[in-house]
């Protein structure tokens, strides 16, 4: 995968320069890849187009061993995204063809490796079902939570109702599902929606850090761990408590845990290969 600033779309590799639209980056740095919705004019809302783009963009991630961990984040420090584009949503035809749309937050969920949301300024409706499909999200304090669907006259369809009530509590999420109403990055933190809160000049530091930390780690034990801990939000105790004893036993025969054992016998920081 080759590091891609966007220009005018051409091509059909999607880590392609010229196979990006403007609206949406994607950069690597070392085993980082950078993910950023640019449409700050706009509140980095989506577009159809943009969604198909990070669909394809995935695929690549996943299928690339140099990348251990994602950023996602937003241009500027308005919003992180807004959204869907509400400008477009009546070009998806029919109820059916809307059913079937390109889902870009399930985009992000389908992503292997751990993803870090990085949030300034508004993260509502289809951005916050972005950043509730990413592993971690770090917010500075001019974060902004919502979702806000109820108030166009439908609800979220792409995580807002599943998602929420699974990471804060049940009676918040509904607060927020009923009313819309936004909450600031403080309270977001509190309730367990933000991991971290930062002030806004710490927060590229922050997310560049954990990131850093992450993919340092043994890729394999690291993709297994998030695949795991999605298991257990979705099966009974007594089974993910046998399939993670199960996974377990496999990283235990990889290279990666050898060289990690290796590295502790001899006193230095392991070099894992993802192998």
């Amino acid at each position: 995968m080759s590091t891609a600033s966007a220009t005018a779309p051409s091509g059909n590799d999607p880590t392609d320069p010229t196979a990006l639209s403007d609206d949406l980056l994607v950069a690597l740095d070392g085993p980082i890849a950078r993910i950023t919705l640019n449409r700050p004019g706009k509140l980095n809302t989506m577009t159809p187009t943009m969604g198909k783009q990070l669909l394809d963009l995935v695929d690549e991630i996943n299928v690339d061993d140099d990348i251990r961990v994602v950023i996602l984040s937003g241009t500027g420090a308005r919003a992180f995204s807004a959204g869907s584009d509400i400008s477009v949503l009546d070009g998806y035809g029919s109820n059916w063809q809307l059913r079937n749309r390109v889902d870009y937050a399930r985009a992000i969920w389908a992503i292997r490796k751990p993803v870090i949301a990085k949030i300034r300024g508004y993260c509502i409706g289809g951005g916050l079902e972005m950043a509730l499909m990413s592993d971690i999200r770090y917010s500075d304090v001019t974060g902004r939570f919502g979702a806000g669907e109820i108030k166009l006259g439908w609800h979220g369809g792409a995580g807002n109702t599943q998602l929420l009530p699974r990471v804060v509590s049940p009676g918040k999420a509904m607060e927020m599902l009923f009313t819309g109403d936004l909450v600031d990055a403080t309270e977001a933190h509190r309730n367990g929606l933000v991991d971290r809160l930062t002030e806004p000049e710490d927060l590229d530091a922050a997310v560049d850090d954990l990131a850093t930390r992450i993919a340092a780690s043994a890729p394999i034990a690291t993709q297994l761990s998030k695949h795991l801990v999605r298991v257990a939000q979705s099966t009974s105790l007594d089974v993910g408590l046998a399939y993670e004893n199960d996974m377990f036993t496999y990283c235990f025969t990889t290279a990666d845990a050898a060289e990690g054992r290796t590295a502790f016998a001899e006193k230095r920081t392991p070099d894992f290969q993802g192998r």
